[in-house]
């Protein structure tokens, strides 16, 4: 009787289902593979922002401490560095900003004569390399006997950064829905108070994420900044110059620092966006 009760129970068990590598699993594993990729480099410079090191070479773990964060602004030279790298982001991201949320208004609103050209050159200036971009404005302030320093460094910046900035906007204004606006319009609203009452919180994220853009393209950019800077140095090209030397610990303690505000305002944003989607 148990032989036979086992051998039922052999028969109803349904079969082990064996797990294949298909295609979808590759695909998750070179997924993760990427993304390790990208973030090693990140993982080291956050972990050699603790090592005990005794000199200013930070290339061998020598130890675990926190004392570069307690010695993060000492270094003069890297703080001034890290200052004008800062204020010149603000500067363009709220120029670039202003600047291309007009262009990208325009472009995704109206069809005028040369709009075609106008987007042709926002494309262009984004895809063009960096040493030709930085070349040309180094002539150009030359030929115009403009001193090279912070404002020619600024002006660069919001150069290159209003294509993206106008992208980002133009996208969005592309996605709007002009109901709102012809509703706002029906009650009496004049086109000034659509725009500023109805439009511009519409578009408020997309002009964020562009300003954004623009002050995280502008703190880290060395090429174009090398040809316009003159005898200014920001934080990339203190860096430059401090490796051959060596790099103090307290360069890795500030690339981390800067790191985790971003990651905090990519939370943040998408902690706020979240409650949106869901009440859709």
């Amino acid at each position: 009787m148990t032989a036979v009760l086992d051998r039922l129970s052999r028969t109803a068990a349904p079969p082990a289902k064996k797990r294949r590598f298909n295609g979808i699993r590759a695909l998750h594993v070179y997924t993760w593979i990427i993304i390790a990729w990208l973030t090693l480099p990140v993982l080291v410079m956050i972990l050699f922002g603790f090592n005990d090191t005794p000199g200013r070479y930070n290339q061998t773990w020598e130890g675990f401490t926190f004392k570069w964060y307690g010695r993060v602004f000492g270094i003069d030279a890297l703080t001034s560095a890290l200052i004008v790298s800062l204020v010149v982001a603000v500067i363009t991201a709220v120029l670039a900003g202003a600047l291309g949320t007009g262009i990208g208004y325009a472009l995704g609103r109206y069809r005028f004569r040369g709009s075609g050209t106008v987007n042709l050159i926002l494309f262009a200036t984004m895809s063009a390399p960096e040493l030709v971009m930085g070349a040309s404005l180094l002539t150009l302030f030359v030929s115009l006997g403009v001193g090279l320093g912070a404002v020619t460094i600024t002006i660069a910046h919001v150069m290159f950064s209003i294509s993206f900035v106008a992208v980002v906007v133009r996208s969005r204004v592309l996605t709007l829905d002009r109901s709102l606006e012809e509703a706002a319009a029906d009650l009496g609203a004049t086109p000034w108070t659509t725009f500023w009452r109805v439009t511009f919180p519409l578009i408020l994220p997309a002009v964020g994420s562009g300003m954004m853009l623009a002050f995280a393209l502008s703190i880290d950019d060395f090429v174009v900044t090398n040809f316009t800077a003159g005898t200014t140095t920001t934080f990339p090209l203190w860096i430059w110059g401090a490796t051959r030397v060596g790099l103090p610990p307290q360069v890795n303690v500030m690339g981390t620092l800067i790191f985790l505000v971003g990651v905090l305002i990519a939370v943040m944003s998408s902690v706020r966006s979240r409650p949106r989607r869901n009440r859709g």
